[in-house]
């Protein structure tokens, strides 16, 4: 795992949870032991602006990006099969100060907010979207349950 802090002051706290969510999803989906990477960038809303204007179209902030390596296809077979070389499923960008701001909005901690936005960009890295309803349940039961294990579900 890379986690680059761009713009914004390198975290330890940051860095641990990353790391600990990021190995629970993997070890929720089976790949953990399968020689595969992620990239996590902790950036700006100017710089997620920049990028999400550059690669998606959309001159706006967003609070988090997700450029998948595969296809949901490609995944399954390095779930089976593993890989011989250390593949990077993808890249999650995340604003830091959309991450404070939307915790605030929803009344949960700032943790809870950020490994909710490494979840869910997990999740797209896998091939899961949320574009029908049927979809965004599906990744959403995904990402609770992944929220569940390290402790940060949605409080009722």
């Amino acid at each position: 795992m890379e986690i680059e802090f761009r713009g914004i002051r390198k975290n330890i706290s940051y860095t641990k949870l990353i790391e600990n969510v990021t190995l629970v999803c993997l070890e929720t989906e089976k790949l953990d032991n399968k020689n595969v990477e992620m990239n996590v960038i902790l950036t700006t809303p100017e710089e997620i602006r920049k990028i999400n204007k550059k690669y998606r179209g959309i001159d706006k902030e967003t609070d988090v990006l997700s450029f998948p390596m595969f296809e949901k296809k490609e995944i399954k077979k390095i779930r089976e099969n593993g890989s011989i070389t250390p593949e990077v499923l993808g890249d999650i960008i995340i604003s830091i100060e959309q991450v404070k701001k939307q915790a605030d909005e929803y009344g949960h901690g700032f943790n809870r907010e950020l490994a909710y936005m490494i979840v869910h960009g997990f999740y797209h890295c896998l091939g899961y979207d949320h574009m029908t309803e049927k979809d965004k349940s599906q990744m959403r039961k995904k990402e609770e349950a992944v929220l569940s294990k390290v402790g940060l579900e949605r409080e009722q």
